[in-house]
């Protein structure tokens, strides 16, 4: 796409400027950032460990105990199916409790040290 503005003359750097290597180490051992990482690992990692051992239920349960999850619920509905859609309605349902767990409590400490590194710059 071509247009009719000139192009920039050299010297003239319109990049913001960007924190130095020693201001991200010092924010990385701060303990702002440590409690933000805290916050988000105290969230993520049980969720994590949950939905996967939920996971491996279903895929066990699906290999070892066919009668069980061949079970008619009602109608041609089984077990199984059920066990199958409530995967993906967790995977929503997590998607949006982190959702609003990082609107509510990540994104605030983050955006605040974001503004202070680039205030800094």
């Amino acid at each position: 796409m071509a247009t009719d503005a000139p192009p920039p003359q050299s010297g003239s750097d319109t990049t913001p400027a960007q924190p130095t290597t020693e201001s991200f180490v010092s924010v990385q051992e701060s303990t702002e950032f440590g409690e933000l990482r805290r916050t988000y690992r105290s969230f993520a990692f049980p969720l994590t460990v949950a939905f996967i051992a939920w996971y491996l239920l279903y895929v066990l349960l699906s290999n070892y105990a066919g009668g069980f999850m061949g079970a008619k619920v009602f109608g041609n509905i089984n077990v199984a199916l059920v066990f199958g859609l409530a995967q993906f309605a967790t995977t929503f349902l997590i998607a949006w409790f982190y959702s609003r767990h990082a609107a509510a409590k990540l994104d605030p400490k983050a955006e605040a040290i974001k503004s202070r590194m680039e205030a800094d710059a």
